[in-house]
């Protein structure tokens, strides 16, 4: 039986339909990634399975006793509590609990006393309430939160932290998470990825990490168009289904649009033609074009351009045993040299000083000792994690081009409405304040305003908090094309993978150390130098387990030797037989995605949903044997 299921729900604010008659159900153990653009309403959707808000139409139903918890997108906390006690609250019942336990057990003397207390002992048991204490410091520690500090006192994302770890200890049986990455360092978002892949209850999340949604979603939900669609497996997967669905919902509108304009043909020449029209095509006419209308088109693309600065000096910045210290030191004899056209990521935990490194290798601080020698002819322009560049009360086209009506880029002046609209920015929107954005906007306004600055150097602190994947993806082609050097301070690894050609990591101690390659290789480099390390050091080695999670993949197995054995006749049909065998199963999991995207499927056997899931997955292990069965007996042949 489901655990949370939505029928029929329908929800608009003023002329936008954000869920036209929506359905979403939620099984124990799914953990489903819900993912759409900007604006489509995925929070929204949150506050209904929270039962924060209700539908304008449709009905959500909860199995019975089902305990749900949720971590909004900016979520609203006691600014006099301290950090621990507000994490303690979400064990409150579990407190309360354990007070009973040891108030009466200090005054136990009836039989009812002492039954009371073997009831309370086995409620404690069950929920693991002996050490809430301890569960609490250990959210705190991973998301580096120190329980004394007042919420006040925190910044925003602090205090999303804070709001994750109440959701966190209080192990209910349904998580609700609102971007639950952003602010968070890669050390803390692989731990949230560990501790989420292991956990019992059934979890629903938006996140545009796509590492972490491949790590964790057990299904990705989409909201498109005011429908919800659910896509099996992982956000890879997802991807290659959407792009088949895509192009043959293109393929269907454009038959439909054809078949539209020649019925528009015939009925205009029927009147010169012929006194009497066909009644039948005329009613097919007036339902093709009230289809037309009822389409809701797939949204608009993005499209990103950079006013390209001058040409800067062959050397950027060269750094040579540069080291600064304030209470503490923040970098320690770091020698670098950055070139025209690199592309450097800025790895490390929050606090580490990443930003203060950044500004020593643009000149903006200067360092204790060492020295910096910056290039000519350097532009540069800043994209700010923490939107301090945005006057919540200034207009956007005066934001973008302020006392202009007119922008220009690479020598081409547009008018700022029609730059707005590139970014999906509607011409009656322009003159909206700013206020009136959520958080995805405000970063798309804010890449704007950075890509209408004629720059050589792109400084990118987090661009990608809020955005959704498809403005990721062509963010990620333009600055793989992008002739200037970017530095780029961010903790999604899937997108320091797709960008940077080198990273500068923390290492501890204040040492800062420069490797070639992404975020993966970076792993891989690591990994090779502290097993090197622990071998000459004479101490253990990390476990084969981690080791296989960050190797390279392997190389495909060299031709045989010669005189090594040839296929028989046996394996040779064997090899000959695979193909089909594969598209046999890519067919059957085709057929099987669609099953499961059907909210029907949900609604009327809830052991077939879980069969079909299992046969699924059961072929996925299928295909990727008789891949790794057709290499071997390829290299053999």
């Amino acid at each position: 039986m489901a655990l949370i299921v939505l029928s029929n729900a329908t929800l608009a604010f003023g002329h936008v339909e954000l869920l036209s008659k929506a359905n979403f159900s939620l099984e124990a153990g799914e953990r489903l990634g819900l993912i759409g653009r900007n604006g489509t309403g995925k929070s929204s959707l949150l506050k209904i399975l929270a039962s924060s808000i209700e539908p304008d139409e449709g009905t959500l139903q909860f199995q019975q006793g089902l305990r749900v918890a949720t971590v909004a997108q900016e979520p609203v906390l006691d600014a006099h509590a301290t950090i621990f006690d507000t994490v303690s609250a979400g064990v409150s019942s579990i407190r309360a609990l354990r007070d009973d336990y040891e108030s009466l057990s200090a005054h136990a003397s009836s039989d009812a006393d002492h039954d009371r207390l073997e009831a309370i002992q086995s409620a404690l048991d069950a929920a693991g309430g002996w050490n809430w204490e301890q569960r609490v410091e250990e959210a705190l520690h991973r998301l580096g939160l120190s329980g004394g500090e007042q919420i006040a006192n925190l910044s925003g994302g602090n205090q999303k932290r804070v709001a994750l770890a109440q959701a966190l200890v209080a192990a209910p049986d349904v998580l609700l998470l609102d971007e639950p990455t952003n602010h968070l360092d890669i050390d803390s978002i692989v731990w949230l990825e560990e501790l989420l892949t292991s956990w019992r209850g059934s979890i629903v999340f938006v996140t545009h990490d796509r590492a972490f949604l491949n790590a964790v979603c057990t299904s990705i939900i989409e909201l498109d168009r005011g429908q919800l669609r659910r896509y099996p497996g992982s956000f890879d997967a997802y991807q290659l289904q959407k792009e088949q669905e895509l192009a043959a919902e293109a393929l269907a509108n454009a038959r439909a649009d054809k078949l539209q304009a020649q019925e528009e043909i015939w009925i205009r020449k029927g009147v010169e033609a012929r006194r009497t029209r066909s009644v039948s095509r005329i009613a097919r006419l007036e339902a093709l074009r009230a289809q037309r209308e009822a389409r809701r088109e797939a949204g608009g693309k993005i499209k990103l351009s950079i006013a390209a600065g001058k040409r800067s000096g062959k050397i950027v910045a060269e750094l040579t045993e540069v080291s600064l210290a304030y209470d503490r030191p923040i970098v320690k004899n770091f020698s670098a040299t950055i070139m025209r056209g690199d592309k450097v990521g800025l790895i490390g935990p929050n606090g580490a000083g990443k930003t203060t490194l950044l500004k020593i290798i643009l000149g903006q601080i200067q360092p204790d000792e060492g020295e910096v020698k910056l290039g000519t002819k350097i532009e540069i322009a800043y994209f700010d994690q923490m939107r301090n560049q945005l006057d919540l009360d200034s207009s956007l086209e005066d934001f973008i081009s302020p006392g202009s009506e007119w922008v220009e880029i690479n020598g081409e002046r547009k008018h700022v409405k029609s730059y707005l609209g590139d970014f999906l920015f509607p011409p009656q929107r322009a003159s909206s304040p700013i206020r009136s954005l959520s958080g995805g906007e405000r970063n798309r306004l804010l890449l704007a305003r950075l890509f209408a600055r004629p720059a050589n150097v792109l400084v990118l602190d987090e661009p990608t908090n809020d955005l959704d994947v498809e403005t990721l993806d062509l963010l990620e082609d333009l600055l793989q094309s992008y002739a200037g050097t970017v530095f780029l301070v961010s903790h999604d690894r899937y997108f320091l993978d797709q960008v940077v050609t080198s990273v500068i990591a923390f290492e501890g101690d204040a040492r800062w150390v420069e490797y070639i390659g992404g975020y993966a290789d970076w792993q891989v480099q690591r990994q090779r130098v502290q097993d090197y390390q622990a071998q000459h050091n004479g101490t253990s080695s990390p476990s084969a387990k981690s080791k296989a999670a960050i190797q390279p993949p392997s190389k495909p197995a060299s031709p045989p030797a010669q005189g090594t054995k040839k296929l028989n006749s046996k394996e040779k049909q064997e090899l000959a037989a695979i193909p089909d065998q594969i598209s046999t199963l890519e067919k059957e999991q085709a057929e099987i995605s669609l099953l499961l995207a059907d909210p029907e499927t949900y609604k009327t056997d809830g052991a077939r949903v879980a069969k079909l899931q299992a046969r699924f997955a059961e072929i996925e292990l299928l295909s990727e044997r008789l891949l790794a069965r057709w290499e071997e007996l390829e290299n053999k042949s």
